[in-house]
């Protein structure tokens, strides 16, 4: 009995390595969540710019002049450096009164920040990590920086570092502001444009991906048969965006940790499904965002290489089943820059 205590003491001491070397494969990995610090201060952000915009427009912006003429908001979601930045930066060229660009790149990542129209239009960053709700957090502080910034932002498109566009910029402009066909639709006329963000409610993945917190733990706020798919890139109108900024109630939800990996993507979720329970028909339900999901590995799409490009995969990307043709393209690796430099005036920017 006397040698119980130093047994058991032994054994504790023994099992130790294993329970290093077994407890990642058997414990759910742990995510960086949105800390409490970073959720007030974001909520502060959203205050702001939720006030700001109860004033009608004129405002002078901090990042362009002002003029009359609505602008898109592009907003870059970054943890690496912006690779194809020439390649937007030519696609920019000669429309500076009627874009603003905002960049949110992770603290933890070292980037080398461009020149030229990407110069200073870095804001406040938080940290991101996938499958996880900081890049809900990370989209929804750009939205409401951009918000904020110039009350002439109508329009904000989230692309990534990965994204290309497809189109010149007027080209990109006119789709995107080209008004509605209000006879074939039941959107409410108090919003004169769409969202353009997927928004899928029969796929395969919605019931794992629905429970990846745990079972029943979206109730009550959110039942299965609300719950949506769609994809993390999109193009908010300011009506929109300002739901996005203003919800708690869905966020709550959203911001709780995922016990399954493997099907957690919540931003992937949040979006369309909250747009598609405030407001379905002034949304789309499709994205402008090209992705090839043919042959994607852990999550990730079909990342295109040089050897890849041409001017037939160009046309390819654009073909789309909506009435709209895709205006943007994701993934590329950094190596694509060259060719689609010497591709982008004979090709890529001619419509």
């Amino acid at each position: 009995m006397s040698n119980t205590p130093f047994v058991v003491s032994f054994a504790l001491l023994l099992s130790l390595p294993l329970l290093f070397l077994f407890a990642p494969r058997i414990l759910p990995p742990k995510h960086v969540q949105v800390s409490l610090p970073d959720e007030l201060d974001d909520l502060a952000l959203f205050r702001r710019a939720t006030l700001a915009s109860l004033h009608p427009p004129g405002s002078i912006s901090r990042l362009s002049t002002t003029n009359p003429k609505p602008k898109i908001a592009f907003l870059f979601l970054t943890n690496t450096d912006l690779h194809f930045a020439p390649l937007w930066e030519l696609f920019f060229k000669g429309h500076k009164d009627y874009y603003n660009i905002y960049i949110h790149a992770d603290p933890k990542s070292k980037i080398n920040p461009p020149g030229g129209v990407f110069k200073t239009r870095f804001i406040a960053a938080k940290k991101t990590e996938r499958a996880s709700p900081t890049l809900i957090s990370a989209a929804r502080r750009l939205l409401a920086t951009a918000l904020l910034d110039d009350t002439f932002n109508s329009y904000f498109a989230l692309v990534s570092q990965h994204c290309i566009p497809l189109h010149s910029f007027n080209y990109v402009y006119n789709s995107i502001f080209k008004p509605p066909n209000t006879e074939s639709s039941r959107y409410p006329t108090l919003y004169p444009h769409r969202s353009f963000i997927e928004i899928l409610s029969d796929e395969p993945q919605l019931p794992d991906r629905y429970t990846a917190r745990g079972k029943n733990l979206m109730l009550p706020e959110i039942p299965f048969e609300k719950f949506r798919i769609g994809s993390q890139f999109f193009v908010l109108t300011r009506a929109h965006s300002l739901m996005v900024i203003k919800d708690r109630r869905l966020w709550r939800k959203f911001r709780l940790p995922c016990l399954n990996a493997d099907s957690c993507y919540p931003e992937e979720h949040y979006f369309p499904t909250l747009l598609s329970m405030e407001d379905p028909d002034g949304c789309t339900q499709y994205t402008l965002t090209r992705v090839n999901w043919n042959g994607s590995t852990d999550g990730h799409p079909h990342t295109y290489r040089p050897m890849e490009l041409s001017p037939e995969l160009i046309n390819q990307l654009r073909t789309s089943n909506s009435t709209y043709s895709y205006l943007f393209a994701r993934k590329f690796s950094s190596d694509c820059l060259k060719p689609l430099l010497d591709m982008a005036e004979k090709v890529i920017f001619r419509d």
